[in-house]
């Protein structure tokens, strides 16, 4: 089994572009989501360690932002608590995909956590950064200085793509980002 890392900015289309190539994806943030909605003993570990922040469960997501925006130390605390249950979460998805020839990890702190492997083919998601902006505008839950906090804990995008094997230009239509993906698909199989 080979491993495709995807990397990239927030907002840059990572998600839409994992499901595109049409393996496994292990998609980190989804399953934070679940962690949050339908694991307590997550819930009584976040509540201990930020008390003043974490009351309800299933976990609602503006106790956790209120937590990060108030103390950049927050989000520390949060990612240990998260961390290793995702780890764990993402080596189940590993096992259970070993015969597969290919899975993606779309996980946002792949390169920072140390989950990338040295066979890894890591590709850098790029995008205009005001296209950014502005579909990350249209989210529900969307808060700039949030995003901010979340762009601190991430290594230098410049870094991201100088480790990368490939770089997909994504302009956000369909048409172009299949053609890179099959360009890719290409050089790799």
């Amino acid at each position: 089994m080979k491993r495709i890392g995807i990397l990239g900015d927030i907002g840059a289309g990572k998600t839409y572009i994992a499901k595109s190539f049409g393996f496994p994806v292990f998609d980190a943030d989804k399953e934070v989501g679940k962690l949050y909605r339908n694991n307590k003993k997550i819930f009584k570990k976040l509540q201990k360690a930020l008390p003043k922040y974490i009351f309800s469960f299933p976990i609602d997501k503006n106790e956790i932002s209120k937590a990060i925006l108030t103390k950049n130390s927050n989000l520390k605390k949060i990612i240990n608590v998260v961390h290793f249950e995702i780890r764990k979460k993402m080596n189940l998805f590993l096992k259970k995909n070993r015969y597969r020839k290919y899975v993606i990890l779309d996980i946002p702190l792949l390169l920072e956590n140390n989950l990338d492997k040295k066979k890894d083919i890591l590709i850098f998601i790029q995008s205009k950064r005001s296209k950014i902006l502005s579909n990350l505008k249209k989210r529900k839950n969307f808060n700039k200085k949030l995003m901010n906090r979340f762009r601190n804990i991430q290594l230098p995008l410049d870094y991201k793509k100088k480790k990368s094997h490939f770089i997909i230009k994504n302009n956000f239509t369909n048409k172009s980002v299949k053609k890179e993906i099959r360009y890719i698909l290409k050089k790799i199989l």
